[in-house]
């Protein structure tokens, strides 16, 4: 008898131990989708709680490399174009905003590598041009604001690169600072988590970087965190992936990495660890967008092989999957 009230109480802990992991294990949800036509390597960013998504590539339109620029307005959930970016279509583009402006530059048109910088001003719904990027031109860079600064590194001059500039908009002017640790890169990702940075995946010499580095702006210092592909635990090798924060802790998801990629992983920045969550629940895709608004995380765009996207979904990782939302 005591045997049997063993293996039944050890049953129920390991259900509910289970239960409890399906049911955290995070929810997509889909949205209204994206009203500008479908394409890939845009770039998004969000003031005062409005999301811009702009730039991008599709080999269907008659211009291929777009420049043109659509807000969503999360309370009335709609789509309404706003003015284009001057600087021409391109691809491969940083985009970060600071004190309620946003700023968009280098990437590649077609033709050449770009270093120009634009700055929007939602009130005006006017680009003004600011001093071009203070690096090579190049394009796969990553781009982030901490604080009253933008930030931006690594990316493809005709080779990876991982110099990081620091721009100031009070005096507009570039400031190279130390360079990110590990190898050169393209086409990475960043998250912010506590006012730190931190930077990973991409590829160099067609080698898939499998490191993560921490970046602290007070300190200016670059420290290696936990690889990528850690034993048989966690797995985030890939290039042109999304990465995102939500709830203090950072998120990469989708991108290439023999093929194209739908799973997404949750890094706990306290315990340095990546644990998997539930997969996108549309189709795997590369070079997609972000974006928070609202404490809220959605993910969409993107392409397919020659298939490109134009819907968005909202991530919900405390929530129960439920295939029919």
């Amino acid at each position: 008898m005591n045997k049997l009230f063993s293996i039944l109480i050890l049953f129920f802990v390991l259900f509910a131990c289970s239960k409890d992991d399906t049911e955290n294990a995070g929810n997509w949800v889909k949205q209204s989708d994206f009203e500008g036509v479908a394409r890939s390597s845009a770039v998004s960013f969000v003031i005062d709680n409005t999301v811009y998504v702009g730039l991008g590539f599709n080999v269907d339109q008659d211009i291929e490399y777009l420049s043109d620029f659509w807000q969503y307005n999360s309370t009335g959930d709609y789509w309404k174009k706003v003015a284009d970016f001057p600087g021409g279509g391109r691809i491969g583009a940083f985009a970060f905003t600071v004190n309620g402006k946003a700023y968009v530059g280098t990437g590649y048109n077609g033709k050449e590598k770009l270093k120009d910088v634009y700055e929007y001003d939602p009130k005006t719904n006017v680009w003004t041009k600011k001093a071009d990027f203070g690096g090579s031109a190049r394009y796969g860079t990553v781009g982030f604001s901490i604080g009253s600064n933008g930030y931006v590194g690594t990316g493809y001059d005709g080779s990876e690169t991982r110099d990081f500039w620091i721009y100031n908009p009070t005096s507009d002017l570039w400031t190279q600072t130390v360079s990110m640790g590990g190898s050169k890169r393209r086409d990475a990702v960043s998250f912010i988590i506590d006012g730190k940075a931190y930077v990973g995946t991409g590829i160099a010499n067609g080698v898939y970087q499998t490191d993560l580095w921490l970046f602290d702006p007070v300190a200016v210092t670059w420290t290696q965190k936990a690889a990528l592909n850690y034993d048989d635990s966690w797995t985030i090798i890939r290039r042109y992936a999304v990465a995102f924060t939500l709830n203090n802790k950072g998120y990469v998801t989708l991108g290439e990495y023999s093929g194209v990629r739908n799973d997404i992983w949750e890094y706990d920045p306290v315990l340095d660890t990546w644990d998997s969550k539930t997969a996108f629940e549309s189709s795997s895709r590369q070079e997609a967008i972000t974006f928070n608004i609202n404490n809220k995380a959605y993910v969409g765009l993107g392409r397919s092989s020659s298939y490109y996207f134009d819907d968005i979904w909202e991530f919900r990782p405390l929530d129960a999957y439920d295939e029919d939302d």
